[in-house]
């Protein structure tokens, strides 16, 4: 005889949808809001993250909470960033009501992501998060720069935003954020998620894409500041050559084929086929210029 299944604790399609009324809560599109409705989908995307029993998880943009519940159900203790006053203000009460033998594991940051520089508690170990679409790469950079101690990252992004992320060189949608994510991680696709598992549905299609950091940080005698710098200038005019597109930031077409020489990097390629590895390699010549320049 088996016995009778727990009531779940995570949120489903009423839920969601009574928890919003409650609140007076209408989805907007200013802070690309769109609320997973479906608990499976929640539950997959922590198991697709890897979540440990010993990890402390950090999740940005919680909502009304249907993956913090997830998370907290696995993970030793969760932090959520929100920015919305209404959604940050209502969290604790859910979690509370529904997962109450969790509830001292769970910690709420009211803030916009952008900002944090510290949380509460250990150092987090895992970020997850269904990342809001129009703020998705600024919030994954910023909390992978700010917070060393996140090993392993799985974000839901836009379809189109996954793999801008996760794409290789010479990809057409090989970019700066491709490159900037690959300078922390390796990044990979993940998986799809349909858009009926969100309330409202949204207009685009939503990807999973995984970060796992490196391990040993990339070896380059340049500064991060100074490596995407020339990612920055090489695809501001991702069609021209190299030559050209870095000019102004070596201070003259000749100054950039020297730096590109230098780095082992053909003057005529592009931008979009280059791995981070070669613009730090670039980076690199600039500023040993600088030093050699310097007086003692």
């Amino acid at each position: 005889m088996t016995s009778s299944p727990t009531p779940d604790a995570l949120l489903g399609p009423a839920d969601i949808r009574e928890l919003a009324a409650a609140l007076g809560v209408r989805p907007t599109k200013q802070r690309g809001q769109n609320f997973v409705i479906d608990a499976n989908t929640v539950r997959r995307i922590v198991r697709t993250a890897q979540v440990r029993p010993d990890d402390v998880v950090v999740e940005v943009g919680p909502g009304l909470g249907s993956l913090t519940l997830a998370l907290l159900e696995v993970a030793d203790r969760v932090t959520a960033v929100e920015i919305d006053d209404v959604l940050a203000g209502a969290l604790p009460a859910t979690i509370t009501a529904r997962m109450p033998e969790r509830a001292d594991r769970f910690a709420l940051v009211h803030s916009d992501a952008m900002h944090v520089t510290e949380l509460p508690g250990p150092a987090p170990t895992a970020l997850v998060a269904n990342l809001p679409y129009n703020v998705a790469v600024p919030v994954l950079l910023h909390m992978l720069d700010t917070f060393p101690t996140i090993e392993r990252t799985l974000v839901m992004v836009q379809a189109e935003v996954a793999d801008r992320l996760a794409a290789p060189p010479g990809s057409k949608v090989y970019g700066v954020p491709s490159v900037k994510a690959n300078w922390y991680a390796e990044v990979k696709r993940a998986g799809a998620i349909g858009r009926n598992v969100f309330w409202p549905a949204p207009n685009v299609d939503s990807g999973l894409v995984s970060l796992v950091r490196r391990s040993e940080p990339l070896k380059t005698t340049a500064s991060k500041r100074e490596v995407f710098a020339v990612v920055d200038a090489a695809f501001a005019q991702r069609r021209k050559t190299l030559r050209a597109a870095l000019s102004g930031w070596a201070g003259s077409a000749a100054a950039a084929e020297e730096a590109l020489v230098a780095a082992g990097v053909s003057p005529q390629a592009r931008g979009e086929s280059l791995t981070v590895e070669e613009f730090a390699r670039i980076a690199e010549h600039k500023a040993n210029q600088h030093q050699e320049k310097e007086p003692a």
